[in-house]
């Protein structure tokens, strides 16, 4: 016979086993006290954020837990509140967690007890948590009583967990800690509070508007930023009419000394002519002089201008 015909049989041994236990349910099991629900919401909304960041953290919540006793043909039930289970594959219990058919046993049972529904009988549970299933820990929360109660199993039996200095119980295999915080158990991963879903939501809100406050004060930094640089696009303008406007100062100025340069020469050329011509009169004077003293002139200088000297004439 192959492995997978036993397997089967088992599977459906299970399955019947389960649809007789919802069928022997009484009504009052169904019946949860408000504080439980509220502590199931605050486990399952924290540890989901765990799971998230742990693929091999698995949460489940009232899942039916069947196994056999050693040699024993009758099968034991028990149902946790909620339950963590350590693996690093998935999974699969859809209608119960049949210890048979699973890798692992459940690693964290929690159950939470109200003094207004006695939905279970949790000695009992207790019982088969530490003796039968050894889970390695187990969480009561009595929320009425404010007590709470974390549990590790040695192997033998179960130790209830010391607080740490920061006041919480450590499970250190999965980095969390538990505590009571406004008169819920509440869970830290990491040494850091799990938010609860309206946490998260108000804190999404103040995010959003604190995006929204920036996104404003962005948008104001723009619009200043866009006149700056208008007022510096006009000052660059003005900045180049100012600079084109010097340039033709000094292009005229330029030429303005270009015409003087020029004015100078020709009054530099008109005085050398003014000095040749007044030489050229004090040489004729000096030989009109010597004409009328009866004396020989001397041979006159010739000027400095071009052509031959022009014959005197006698009076």
């Amino acid at each position: 016979m192959s492995s997978a015909k036993p397997r089967a049989l088992v599977s459906i041994a299970y399955q019947k086993a389960a649809e007789a236990y919802l069928a022997s349910l009484p009504l009052e099991h169904f019946m949860e006290a408000t504080a439980q629900a509220t502590q199931r919401e605050i486990t399952l909304a924290s540890l989901a954020l765990v799971r998230a960041d742990r693929s091999d953290f698995h949460l489940f919540n009232e899942l039916l837990v069947q196994y056999r006793r050693k040699r024993g043909r009758v099968i034991v039930q028990v149902v946790p509140d909620n339950m963590g289970v350590l693996y690093p594959e998935p999974i699969e219990a859809e209608g119960s967690f049949d210890l048979a058919l699973q890798p692992v046993g459940p690693f964290w049972v929690m159950e939470y007890v109200s003094k207004h529904t006695r939905r279970k009988d949790y000695e009992d549970s207790f019982e088969k948590y530490e003796r039968d299933l050894k889970v390695p820990y187990y969480l009561l929360f009595y929320p009425d009583n404010q007590e709470l109660t974390l549990y590790r199993h040695t192997g033998r039996k179960y130790v209830s967990v010391k607080a740490n200095a920061n006041e919480r119980y450590a499970i250190p295999e999965v980095d969390v800690e538990v505590a009571l915080l406004d008169g819920w158990v509440r869970y830290w991963y990491k040494g850091k509070l799990l938010p609860l879903p309206a946490e998260l939501q108000r804190a999404l809100t103040a995010a959003e508007w604190r995006a929204d406050a920036e996104g404003q004060r962005a948008d104001a930094e723009a619009q200043r930023a866009d006149a700056e640089a208008q007022r510096a696009a006009t000052e660059a303008q003005r900045a180049a009419a100012e600079a084109q406007r010097a340039a033709a100062e000094a292009q005229r100025a330029d030429t303005e000394a270009q015409r003087a340069e020029k004015e100078l020469r020709r009054a530099d050329s008109e005085a050398q002519r003014a000095a040749d011509l007044e030489r050229r009169l004090a040489d004729a004077l000096r030989q009109n002089e010597e004409l009328r003293a009866g004396r020989p002139t001397a041979e006159p200088q010739q000027p400095h201008s071009e052509g031959p000297p022009r014959p005197r004439k006698g009076r």
